[in-house]
């Protein structure tokens, strides 16, 4: 595996390097040691994961308040997502900074989000699945989230806006 801090601090991009053969291929998309070694979040009691039928559907921007406060490891399993993380630490060097970086089953990128970002996406072909691996257990009281349309992070969505919930139509705008 590759691990690259990203510009947003804390951050990273994980690209497992595939072993291919007539079969196929086979990559480690997790190891304890390696993460360890960078300093990252080795243990996700909670997996979990999304299915989107139509392009264009958008799920964010989420996150949970402290003591729940999570890590997520996010990969796409089939098709393409537009991932996009904002960094919401008030003492974080990128503060307000949101960046998006293409998921998909052909890349097999991965991104390590950590404890303080908002994260969503959105999917960029039809029948999208997207794994995650989680820090903490879910805490219902601690959800929360901010606008995806948020003019405070200027996020760029690559699509029109096919398929929103309620949910993350209501969410509220960014307050420092």
């Amino acid at each position: 595996m590759i691990i690259t801090q990203t510009d947003l601090e804390g951050a990273f991009t994980i690209d497992p390097q595939p072993n291919r053969d007539p079969r196929g291929w086979f990559a480690r998309t997790f190891c304890e040691r390696e993460f360890a070694a960078h300093g990252l979040e080795t243990r996700f009691p909670q997996h979990s994961t999304s299915q989107n039928v139509k392009k264009g559907t958008l799920r964010g921007m989420h996150f949970q308040r402290a003591p729940h406060a999570e890590v997520k490891l996010v990969r796409c399993l089939k098709g393409a997502i537009f991932d996009v993380i904002i960094d919401l630490r008030p003492d974080s060097p990128t503060f307000k900074q949101a960046r998006g970086f293409e998921l998909s089953e052909a890349n097999l990128r991965q991104l390590y989000i950590p404890k303080g970002f908002a994260h969503g996406f959105q999917t960029l072909s039809d029948n999208c699945e997207i794994g995650y691996l989680i820090s903490e257990f879910y805490a219902p009281e601690a959800a929360s989230g901010v606008r995806y349309d948020d003019p405070a992070f200027e996020i760029a969505w690559p699509l029109e806006v096919a398929v929103l919930s309620d949910k993350d139509r209501g969410w509220p705008d960014f307050r420092t």
